[in-house]
C-alpha cells in the first residue's frame, strides 16, 4: 500500500486550529528562573501548563558563570546547569514547552490570548516572566561593533579575549563578577564606574582590589568607541571630577551598567512603572484578573535568582486560586 505524502500547508493549518481550539490552564510567557518555577508549581497543582520561549531555557542565569548567593550550594553553582535542572523539573511534572515567541497578547478577552508568528493561544491565566535585558551605553559605534569588541555578557564572550586588554563598565554586582572572571584569563582590566565606590555587595570590594591585574578608573564614563579595521580597538572617557579625556586602549569592552524590561510585546496591555517595569503587588497580581508577572520584569527591589524564584511560586499558586474560583 502506498503512502500518501504529507500535505506540509495542511499539517500547518491544523496545528494552527489546534492551537486556537484549546484553551490552556496557565500560559507562561519566558524561561528564566521565574517562568520555570511558575511552570512548576502550576503542574504540580494539576493544572495544564504552557511554557512560552523562543530560545533555551534559563534567561540570563544561564549566562552566569558560578553563582554564590543561591541557597543550597555552599560551594556556589553553575548558572548554566542550575537553569538546566529547573527545566528538567518542570518537565517531569508535565510543563509543555512551546519554541515560540509571543509577539501580542490580548487580555481584554476571557480566556487570554497570545500571539505568535504562528499561531494564536488562548490561556485562562497568564504569567509574564520576559525578564529583562542588558542595557546599552547609547554610544556611536555601539550596535555596530557588537560582537567585535563589545559584549554584554562576560561569561558567554569573554575567552575570546584571553590574553588582551579588556574594559568593564559598570558598579554593581555584575559588573563586579565579570571584572572577577576577566581578570583569570585577560592580561589586564580595567574597571570604569562613574562614581568613586562601587554599588556591588561589599563581599566583591576586597577580592576586586587584591586582583593584580585590575585597575579602577573612578568618577568615569565611557563617551566615544574607537574602532580599527571594523573592531574595537579603544575607548575615550571622560574623567567626572576634572572633565578631561582619557583614552584607553582595549580590545574588548563589556557593558554591565543594568537592564532594561521585556515588555514591548505587551504594547501597552499591563500597567508599566516610570522606568518601564511592569507594576505588579507582591504576589505578581496585576490589575488584569488572572495575569500575573514574576521575576526581573516586575518592579521590586532586589532582582535576583532567589526573588524570581518566589516570585514564579507565588504566581502560579495565585493563579491557581484564581481558576478555582
Amino acid at each position: 500500500m502506498t503512502e500518501e505524502p504529507v500535505n506540509n500547508e495542511t499539517s500547518a493549518e491544523c496545528k494552527a486550529a489546534a492551537a486556537e481550539d484549546q484553551v490552556i490552564d496557565v500560559a507562561v510567557v519566558g524561561a528564566g528562573p521565574a517562568g520555570l518555577t511558575a511552570g512548576l508549581y502550576a503542574a504540580r497543582a494539576g493544572l495544564e501548563t504552557v511554557l512560552f520561549e523562543r530560545i533555551a531555557p534559563g534567561g540570563q542565569l544561564a549566562q552566569t558563570e558560578h553563582m554564590e548567593n543561591y541557597p543550597g550550594f555552599p560551594d556556589g553553582t553553575n548558572g548554566f546547569e542550575l537553569a538546566f535542572s529547573m527545566k528538567q523539573q518542570a518537565d517531569r511534572f508535565g510543563v509543555r514547552n512551546v519554541g515560540e515567541e509571543v509577539l501580542g497578547v490580548d487580555f481584554t478577552q476571557n480566556p487570554k490570548v497570545l500571539k505568535t508568528a504562528f499561531n494564536e493561544y488562548r490561556a485562562n491565566s497568564v504569567i509574564i516572566a520576559t525578564g529583562a535585558r542588558p542595557r546599552k551605553l547609547g554610544l556611536e559605534l555601539e550596535d555596530d561593533l557588537q560582537g567585535r569588541g563589545v559584549s554584554y555578557c562576560a561569561t558567554c564572550d569573554g575567552n575570546f579575549f584571553r590574553d588582551k586588554e579588556v574594559m568593564v563598565v559598570g558598579g554593581g554586582n555584575t559588573a563586579a563578577a565579570d571584572a572577577i572572571y576577566l581578570s583569570r584569563i585577560c592580561k589586564k582590566v580595567y574597571l570604569v564606574h562613574r562614581r568613586d565606590k562601587l554599588r556591588a555587595t561589599a563581599i566583591y570590594h576586597k577580592r576586586l582590589e587584591d586582583l593584580p591585574n585590575l585597575e579602577f578608573v573612578w568618577n568615569a564614563v565611557p563617551r566615544k568607541l574607537v574602532a580599527d579595521e571594523g573592531k574595537l580597538a579603544g575607548v575615550r572617557v571622560e574623567l567626572l571630577d576634572s572633565g578631561e579625556e582619557r583614552d584607553i586602549a582595549v580590545d574588548g569592552l563589556f557593558v554591565a551598567v543594568g537592564t532594561e524590561p521585556n515588555t514591548e510585546f505587551l504594547d501597552g496591555a499591563l500597567t508599566m512603572d516610570e522606568t518601564g517595569y511592569l507594576v505588579a503587588d507582591e504576589t505578581g497580581a496585576t490589575e488584569v484578573p488572572g495575569v500575573y508577572v514574576a521575576g526581573d520584569v516586575r518592579t521590586k527591589g532586589l532582582r535576583q535568582v532567589v526573588t524570581a524564584v518566589a516570585d514564579g511560586a507565588l504566581c502560579a499558586e495565585e493563579a491557581a486560586e484564581y481558576l478555582a474560583i
